[in-house]
């Protein structure tokens, strides 16, 4: 009975911090950061409730997308996103989740499964999207730019974007990259160093 008024505790103080982590206007990122670059100037719904979220509220952060999946090989990964995004949160630093059905079915769940499995397997605080197409002529138009920037595609679920502090300069890195990766965290570094 205790266990679960904790973790009912624990799922409101959550969903409640939520709206509040979504309302960081613009006008608080970092001095001579653009008003919100083209790439992040979209709204999204969050996974949760499906709210929409402007997506702006990232502009002036390094911002690391990635397509996720809760049947996958790489589903672990979440483990490792969590905690890189809870070592480099206050640095400027934030992991976007948007899960996708695109390989071999492996999210099959909706986005209330979906958002459920990320808080009780891996305790995911980091923003989460509705599911979303990420590749092919059906790619969500946010997936269609950072293909097209970085002139890399997903091949497969937990592939990551890369997004500079300028909100233009992204890189792409493959499924095999993981949160814990020295060249991707010398990257993410080297982005947090510009201001």
């Amino acid at each position: 009975m205790f266990k679960a008024t904790l973790l009912a505790a624990l799922c409101a103080l959550f969903i409640g911090m939520a709206p509040a982590q979504a309302a960081t206007p613009a006008a608080a990122t970092p001095s001579g950061a653009a008003a919100c670059p083209a790439l992040l100037d979209r709204t999204v719904p969050r996974l949760q409730d499906e709210k929409p979220q402007s997506l702006c509220q990232y502009a002036g952060r390094v911002v690391l997308v990635v397509n996720t999946a809760s049947q996958c090989g790489f589903t672990s990964q979440y483990r490792g996103l969590e905690a890189l995004y809870r070592k480099h949160q206050g640095d400027g630093l934030v992991v976007l989740g948007f899960p996708s059905n695109d390989f071999a079915g492996q999210e099959p769940g909706s986005n209330a499964e979906i958002a459920a499995f990320c808080e009780d397997q891996f305790a995911v605080r980091f923003p989460m999207f509705m599911k979303t197409p990420v590749t092919g002529a059906k790619a969500h138009p946010f997936y269609a730019d950072l293909a097209r920037l970085s002139g890399s595609t997903p091949k497969w679920n937990f592939h990551k974007y890369l997004i500079g502090r300028d909100g233009r300069t992204v890189k792409a890195y493959t499924s095999f990259t993981t949160p814990e990766d020295g060249a991707l965290l010398r990257d993410i570094r080297a982005e947090l160093a510009r201001r």
